[in-house]
């Protein structure tokens, strides 16, 4: 069972819309690209005789987490919010708007031990831009479902595969409970009409300036093909691991989402 004891703390054009949306939906997700695949497959590890008796699990706490993002000169807050559900199920929910354009989504998944497994993914664009996408996982079955652009896809089914918002708490459970930074990780994501595997950096401890004052970091780069494409973010081990920060550039444009206030069981961090 879930603990809950102790409170602690898109524009008129589609294209800057796709901008925000992969800044707030698809970079920040890029920050779970950690030991969350290799690592957390399974809730325990291999048995060892000599071994000091397992910890406990720590486990993933409600929060709201506010941020605000910026592309092509424009600015948009989001809101991030985790919340448990019915039988240690668990539902993230991300969105924003500005004027007629915006988006929503949610993930649905369970925990086991230090291991997400998705439910499903929702991601619904609002206003001006009406896009739809779903990833679905069914227990048991070797294939997920996928709408993308209006048709449904059947993606092959593999071990440690999370959608884009899941992978965000993968990294958080992961590194709540072993917080040494892994280097050259492998994540793998169902996104669209594709399996993606990324890979990620970690690249030190750094301290970022945000609204709530300086915040002491890791700092993970993604690997991309394209060496014009460059994804960073910047997770705070005194916020459970939150994303503070995470710069996008794609076509010569940064695009930038950063933490103004976070409240993890119900105490404002701000």
């Amino acid at each position: 069972m879930t603990n809950r004891s102790r409170p602690r703390v898109l524009s008129m054009k589609p294209g800057l819309a796709e901008c925000l949306r992969r800044c707030a939906a698809l970079a920040l997700a890029g920050a779970a690209m950690t030991a969350a695949a290799q690592q957390a497959t399974t809730g325990e590890p291999d048995a060892d005789p000599q071994a000091s008796p397992a910890r406990e699990v720590v486990e993933l706490k409600p929060y709201t987490a506010e941020y605000r993002t910026t592309a092509r000169g424009i600015a948009l807050d989001l809101t991030r919010k985790l919340k448990v559900g019915p039988d240690d199920s668990f539902t993230l929910t991300n969105g924003g708007k500005i004027l007629v354009v915006g988006f929503y989504e949610v993930s649905v998944f369970r925990v086991e031990g230090t291991r997400v497994v998705p439910q499903s993914y929702v991601y619904q664009g609002t206003g001006l831009i009406n896009r739809r996408r779903e990833v679905h996982f069914t227990p048991g079955s070797d294939t997920i479902r996928s709408l993308y652009k209006g048709d449904w896809y059947d993606l092959p089914y593999k071990d440690e595969t999370l959608d884009r918002m899941s992978q965000l708490e993968q990294l958080r459970l992961t590194l709540l409970n072993d917080p040494t930074p892994k280097e050259d990780i492998s994540v793998r994501i169902a996104d669209g009409r594709k399996i993606k595997d990324y890979k990620l950096l970690f690249r030190g401890e750094e301290t970022v300036q945000t609204a709530m004052g300086p915040v002491e970091t890791l700092h993970f780069e993604r690997i991309h093909d394209d060496p014009e494409r460059k994804s960073n973010t910047w997770v705070a081990p005194s916020l459970d691991y939150l994303m503070v920060k995470t710069v996008h550039v794609e076509d010569g444009q940064p695009v930038e989402v950063i933490l103004t206030s976070a409240t993890i069981e119900g105490a404002d961090q701000d």
